[in-house]
């Protein structure tokens, strides 16, 4: 079980709205978010309603202001990521639909073209565990979160325009 407090001002300050679920738009508790406190489990945020746009992954900790976590914008909605145990299994291809090479994956891979010698990743089926997905190698860039379940083109997650360079498994017992 997870919780996290978001606020509307920086540093803890103003209204607060506590979440222990997913919540797929804050507007309605709060008319911004700049800080956030991570009391336990962890969570994605997001600076669009509905989980969309740019995500990040929070773990336990405190946030006195969301540039400190690289958003650009207010959280707009979160998403409680589920404590996994057991083993991590990923399929990823180079091409939309399952096509092209394909390579399973159950650590994590810091550059997926270096490794695999594939251009892109653009598409995967996530069999066991929560993963993050980057954009850029060594877990840089824009992420994705992706659990269980099949993957057609990292364009339909509104990863348009990005190519998957690394993935990390979400192993924190938060």
């Amino acid at each position: 079980m997870g919780k996290i407090v978001f606020y509307e001002d920086r540093n803890f300050q103003g209204r607060s709205h506590e979440c222990m679920s997913d919540c797929s738009d804050m507007s309605s508790y709060l008319s911004r978010c700049h800080s956030c406190r991570v009391e336990s489990g962890c969570f994605m945020v997001y600076d669009r309603p509905n989980y969309m746009g740019n995500q990040y992954f929070m773990r336990r900790g405190e946030y006195a202001d969301y540039t400190s976590f690289g958003m650009s914008d207010s959280v707009q909605s979160c998403r409680l990521v589920p404590q996994h145990r057991g083993s991590y299994r990923m399929r990823i291809f180079e091409r939309e639909n399952f096509q092209g090479q394909s390579h399973e994956l159950v650590d994590d891979c810091h550059n997926i073209a270096d490794r695999y010698q594939i251009s892109d990743c653009q598409s995967c089926h996530i069999l066991d565990g929560h993963w993050l997905m980057f954009e850029q190698p060594h877990h840089r860039g824009r992420m994705l979160y992706l659990s269980p379940g099949e993957y057609r083109s990292t364009k339909d997650l509104g990863y348009r325009g990005t190519r998957i360079s690394s993935v990390r498994r979400i192993m924190d017992s938060c």
